[in-house]
């Protein structure tokens, strides 16, 4: 279990680089949109070969297919619940709405960790060690993540502020990892594919949610994009197969 915390923490640690580089430089949007866009690529690749890929080969389809549409679900209720509470927009460069709350923006970042942390710690519950692609894939989208959010957010909050809440998400992902290869250490196959597959739907709903847009951000936006996110797909892809 400490293990999983100490993974699940090195892939929040990411949060922290990503928000001071969003602090003490001035990063124009066309290059965070492209850094995100990498990112975005990286996990999606992670989520199809080392959560929905491992998720089918351990519980099946039935499994996998519940637990992603449970994962999305969740996932969704809660983004718009904490939407409501001031959230939206949190990870916008351009700095979230006017109707952006501190509580709001917190507890989305903590919400778009969990599902990413535990698929860390779900990666030890083979035995095999972590899965480098997974602890890859999460520190490289959550390096932009937080990047782009502190750009926006350096405007109207204290740069000890931005810093404490990723220095928060940071810890809680070390928990989720570690929460989730402890819960789940001796369960089922069934479990442990629903569990994966709910990461994994989870993960893909934040990014279509959260990263792609931002990503895709007609102001600012570079051509190259589309292919941006391609390489990084490409990368998680290679670190899967080694």
């Amino acid at each position: 279990m400490l293990e999983a915390a100490f993974w699940g923490f090195v892939g929040g640690f990411a949060l922290l680089i990503g928000a001071a580089v969003g602090l003490i430089w001035n990063v124009p949007r066309r290059v965070i949109g492209l850094v995100m866009a990498f990112g975005a690529g990286v996990l999606v690749s992670a989520v199809a070969f080392e959560l929905t890929a491992e998720a089918v080969k351990g519980g099946g389809w039935d499994s996998t297919a519940a637990g992603l549409a449970t994962g999305s679900l969740v996932f969704f209720f809660g983004d718009r619940a904490l939407d409501r509470m001031g959230g939206a927009d949190r990870k916008r460069s351009s700095g979230p709405g006017p109707g952006g709350a501190a509580a709001g923006i917190a507890l989305g970042a903590v919400l778009d960790g969990i599902p990413e942390s535990m698929a860390i710690g779900l990666s030890l519950i083979d035995g095999g060690g972590v899965s480098v692609a997974v602890v890859v894939a999460v520190f490289l989208s959550n390096v932009p993540e937080s990047m782009s959010a502190a750009s926006g957010l350096r405007a109207t909050w204290s740069r000890g502020k931005v810093l404490a809440m990723w220095a928060t998400v940071a810890v809680v992902s070390a928990g989720a990892a570690a929460f989730g290869y402890g819960v789940l250490g001796d369960a089922s196959g069934n479990w442990v594919a629903f569990i994966q597959a709910f990461a994994a739907g989870a993960i893909l709903t934040m990014l279509a949610d959260t990263m792609f847009p931002e990503a895709f951000e007609d102001e600012g936006r570079s051509p190259f994009t589309g292919v941006v996110t391609t390489l990084g797909f490409a990368l998680s892809a290679l670190l899967s197969s080694l």
